[in-house]
């Protein structure tokens, strides 16, 4: 029997490849404080979002998928963030307008942040 959804519903799932943190209590503290923010995406966002998503699985809207995988932290800033944006609508013009059908524009921003580790650590090379 599965559980029911619940906002911290996602705390009694498994978790692999998690850092390991010397201070829970910091912990705590920082999930109690983004807790207290409001979303980044909105429910009806959502909802729209699936429906643009089945569209485009029946043909009839373009999906178009950009952003980075590895970023740095000193590279995740607003002008940064912003000119990838602008990025991704000059190519979904681009798209609508030799396709003829609506473009779904998805961000993938800050990725590397979220994603699992096969190491506890990892290290990245100064070099670009």
């Amino acid at each position: 029997m599965s559980q029911k959804w619940s906002p911290d519903s996602w705390t009694r799932k498994p978790a692999l490849q998690q850092p390991v943190y010397p201070d829970r209590n910091a912990v705590d503290r920082v999930v109690e404080r983004i807790a207290s923010l409001p979303p980044l995406v909105t429910s009806w966002e959502v909802r729209s979002l699936k429906s643009q998503l089945a569209e485009a699985a029946r043909g009839q809207r373009f999906l178009l998928q950009g952003g980075d995988c590895a970023e740095s932290f000193a590279l995740c800033d607003a002008p940064t963030v912003v000119n990838k944006i602008k990025i991704l609508l000059q190519m979904s013009l681009v798209l609508a307008h030799g396709s003829g059908v609506p473009v779904t524009r998805v961000g993938r921003f800050a990725g590397q942040y979220a994603k699992p580790r096969s190491e506890g650590t990892e290290t990245r090379s100064k070099q670009r």
